[in-house]
Formats: structure tokens, C-alpha cells, sequence
């Protein structure tokens, strides 16, 4: 369901996150505000892929 290079975020919120690898059922995600891209490990079931709220870009 997700590769690497996507981008998610917690079911329940919280700071976007880069998927950097996928192993079964486990992401190895970055936050993208973290400079040294420190590995977190998150369960796949645990976020949604990312999105943004509302209307970007209209006038």
C-alpha cells in the first residue's frame, strides 16, 4: 500500500512524515521538518497518506 517516497501522516495527527523504506507491515518514516531525517518506525495501519486541508491555490 505505501512505497517509499510517499508521504503520510498519524491517523490521529501530527507532523507529515516521508516514507524512507517499507518492511511487511512496518514504515521507516522521517519527519520532513527533521534536518538528519531520523528513522521513526510506524505500523502501516497507524497513518493515511498525506494530504493537504481545504483549498490550495484558489483564488
Amino acid at each position: 500500500m505505501f512505497k517509499a517516497e510517499d508521504f503520510v501522516q498519524s491517523k490521529t495527527g501530527g507532523p507529515k512524515m516521508q516514507v524512507l523504506r517499507v518492511e511487511g507491515d512496518t514504515l521507516w518514516c522521517a519527519r520532513i521538518d527533521d534536518a538528519e531525517k531520523k528513522e521513526i518506525e510506524v505500523k502501516a495501519e497507524s497513518v493515511n497518506l498525506y494530504h493537504e486541508e481545504g483549498d490550495f491555490g484558489v483564488c
